[in-house]
Parts: C-alpha cells; sequence; structure tokens
C-alpha cells in the first residue's frame, strides 16, 4: 500500500519550499507522481454562472495579474522536484479559489499536502482559515498539514546517475495516533497505513478514555494496536488526561493535551481523525481540529 499521487498546494507564502520537500520526501519512498497546483483565486463557479466577461478588458488585466502570481508560486517547483531527484511530477496553474480548487483535483490523488493557515496573512494566494475543512469535507482525500516551524531543506542525497534517495526522513519516524474510537480517527489511521508502516515507533494516545469506557473497554487502546499489528505495525499506548475544572470536574482541551503528548513524547507526526461539517453548513472544524491547526508544531495527517 502506498501514495501513488501526491498533490501539493502552492502559494507564495513563507515555507512554500518545506511543502515541496516534503511531497519529495515522500514521492521518494512511495515511488509517486507529484502534481504542484496554484490557483488564481477566482472561483470557477463565476464563469459556471457567467458573471464575469472573459471578453471584458479590464477583468482580462486583473485575471493576467492573478495568474502571474500563481506561476510564481510554481517558479521554484520544477527545479526543487529535479534537484531532489523526483522526475514524476507536472504543474498547473487554475482558475480557481484554493479550497474549492483543490479539493477538486484531489478526488484523483491519493495524499493532499497543505500549509498551516497562517494568521493575518491574505496575500500570495494564502487559503483562508477554513481551507484545511473544505478540502476535506469536499474531496475524500486524506491531507497532511505542514507547519510553520516545517524545516526548509532536506538531506535527500542524489548520485551521479540522478537516483536519490531520502537522507533526513519525512515527519513520521515517531507517529502520535490520536485514538478516539470514532469513525473519523479510524479512518484516518485506515488512510495514513503507509505512512506508519514506515514508522520507527507509533504511539497511540487516548485522552480521557474513563469518560467513555463503553467505547475503549476495559484496556483502552488494545483492539487498535492489535489492529496495526495484522499490518505489520507495532504501537504502545499512552492514557493521557485533560485538566478536570470546576466543581462539575469538565474535562479540559483536547487539542492542547494532544500537543503536549505529541512533545512530551517526541513525535514528529500527529494523525487525526478531523470533524467538520459540509459547505453548506459553514465548513466548520471541530474544536480538537481547530486547536492542533492552530497550535500545531509537527505536521498533522487527517482525514474525514
Amino acid at each position: 500500500m502506498a501514495y501513488k499521487t501526491i498533490l501539493v498546494h502552492l502559494d507564495e507564502t513563507p515555507h512554500n519550499g518545506a511543502r515541496v520537500l516534503l511531497a519529495a520526501e515522500l514521492a521518494l519512498q512511495h515511488g509517486a507522481h507529484v502534481i504542484g497546483v496554484a490557483f488564481t483565486g477566482v472561483s470557477r463557479f463565476l464563469y459556471q454562472n457567467e458573471m464575469v466577461d472573459d471578453h471584458d478588458p479590464n477583468f482580462a488585466v486583473h485575471l493576467e495579474v492573478l495568474r502571474e502570481r500563481a506561476r510564481r508560486a510554481l517558479a521554484n517547483f520544477a527545479p526543487q522536484l529535479q534537484a531532489l531527484g523526483v522526475h514524476s511530477f507536472e504543474e498547473r496553474v487554475l482558475d480557481d479559489e484554493p479550497g474549492a480548487g483543490l479539493a477538486l483535483v484531489a478526488r484523483h490523488a491519493d495524499l493532499a499536502i497543505v500549509g498551516q493557515a497562517l494568521p493575518g496573512h491574505d496575500g500570495g494566494g494564502a487559503p483562508p482559515a477554513a481551507f484545511p475543512a473544505e478540502l476535506l469535507t469536499e474531496s475524500g482525500c486524506p491531507v497532511l498539514v505542514v507547519p510553520h516551524t516545517a524545516r526548509l531543506r532536506g538531506a535527500i542525497a542524489v548520485d551521479t546517475a540522478g537516483v536519490a534517495s531520502p537522507g533526513a526522513p519525512a515527519p513520521g519516524r515517531h507517529a502520535l495516533i490520536a485514538w478516539s474510537a470514532s469513525k473519523e480517527s479510524s479512518r484516518a489511521v485506515r488512510e495514513a497505513l503507509p505512512l506508519l508502516a514506515g514508522a520507527d515507533r507509533i504511539t497511540v494516545a487516548i485522552v480521557d478514555a474513563d469518560l467513555r469506557p463503553a467505547l475503549f473497554g476495559e484496556r483502552p487502546g488494545d483492539d487498535v494496536v492489535a489492529w496495526l499489528a495484522r499490518h505489520g505495525i507495532a504501537a504502545r499506548v499512552v492514557l493521557a488526561q485533560t485538566p478536570r475544572t470546576g466543581l462539575l470536574k469538565r474535562p479540559g482541551d483536547v487539542g492542547e493535551t494532544l500537543l503536549m503528548v505529541a512533545g512530551e513524547h517526541g513525535c514528529d507526526l500527529l494523525v487525526l481523525g478531523a470533524y467538520g461539517h459540509s459547505r453548506l453548513r459553514e465548513t466548520l472544524l471541530g474544536g480538537v481540529t481547530r486547536t492542533v491547526l492552530e497550535s500545531m508544531l509537527v505536521p498533522v495527517f487527517m482525514a474525514h
């Protein structure tokens, strides 16, 4: 099982190159084809509903400016991949919004790589904060979100014959699975199996298991560990508890607890089942997912 088509969103925001580096490393590991996509930000629905006039000279000038910006985002894509030893790739400039456009392309991909939303940054084709939610709910494709803190350089070695091998491994040497026994977390683990199979260590984090004993049973985590073991993947379970506050001892923030566990155990990837609603219901992410995406320090793999 492997990711054979990897989609990467490109823009002019910082750490654009980190996404390409990660896509390259995964492409080398999985023998994958990489598609780099940049968007103008002009929704395709404007064309479909005939709300824009292609022959309007003012619109044509504005559209060309937006297309040039998208081309700049792609400027280093091909050279960077070639230098890293990846030779199966393509690049596209599309007239669409990032969320809706990438969701459409991602329906024909195994994995989509995007950047963490930058607070207050709306230039360079940067996606809005709801971008990961729209991509997840509208594409059916798992998403790997790269944080601002991602490294910009790798240690991929390319020999004189042009054969490349990953030097500094892609994130996932020590993966943390956020297991809630929900269908979302189950889907995330299933979609992440190609990454998990190559990990050196895997930790399954279960938060506040005591609040839902019917879901986890007497030995929380045993079932998911056995499931992974049948795939040849060894994992251990860590039970965590959020702070209990107030007279009623209400549980605290699960997202913050997961990030704390990831930091304490030195994890370099978080696998998370994402909760969300359809675009017609305002594309809202669940509270845990929002917290993680806002404060993440390691890449986050999500499926919905």
